[in-house]
């Protein structure tokens, strides 16, 4: 589990295809100064698992489906990622509940600038506007931030100097594409009040 804080703005250092799969080797001093085999780190927002460490950097494999829904697809050598170690229990919780599950990558649509902040404009994938509420949680390349209004096609978020200074979100253009995790709390709220929902529409 993560919070949505991110920790440092690592690297990657390499990209191997593999077989329906991609090896990732990403610098990141401070997640790896206490990081061991089987340790998650989430990149952009994706929880992967570590499976060498040396030199600062850690190696993860990615598995074909992480590379169809989130945008560690497209990752190259010398990109910038948002990196987090694992949540530990005890420590405050900044952010909210992360997963480091992506449900689907979004598009910036536009970024408006304000004197002290940002508004960043981001298109939603189908299915996934349910899930989404004004002043609610929602993950953007594993920052969490609060969603400020949303529609069926889209969602608004303000970003601090702070996060556009210390995460990719910085960085994102128009075009570009985002991993989206949802508030898991939601997609378990669905999940146990569709079959009573269901039951009522039968009636």
């Amino acid at each position: 589990m993560f919070t949505g804080i991110v920790e440092e703005l690592g690297e990657v250092v390499a990209v191997a295809d593999l077989p329906d799969a991609a090896r990732v080797t990403i610098a990141g001093p401070l997640v790896t100064s206490d990081a061991k085999h089987g340790d998650s780190i989430a990149v952009n927002g994706v929880c992967l698992t570590v499976v060498d460490v040396a030199g600062g950097a850690f190696t993860a494999d990615v598995m074909r489906e992480t590379l169809t829904r989130s945008s560690l697809a497209k990752v190259a050598q010398g990109d910038p990622v948002n990196l987090e170690r694992a949540a530990a229990l005890g420590q405050r919780l900044g952010g909210h509940i992360v997963q480091g599950h992506v449900d689907g990558t979004g598009v910036v649509l536009a970024r408006e600038k304000a004197e002290h902040w940002e508004v960043v404009h981001i298109g939603l994938p189908p299915g996934l506007a349910r899930y989404v509420v004004e002043k609610g949680s929602i993950t953007v390349d594993g920052v969490s931030l609060t969603v400020v209004s949303v529609s069926e096609a889209e969602f608004t978020v303000s970003l601090i100097p702070t996060t556009l200074e210390l995460t990719t979100l910085g960085r994102r253009a128009p075009g570009d594409h985002v991993n989206l995790e949802v508030d898991v709390l939601a997609k378990y709220v669905e999940r146990l009040a569709l079959p009573h929902l269901r039951a009522e529409e039968a009636r």
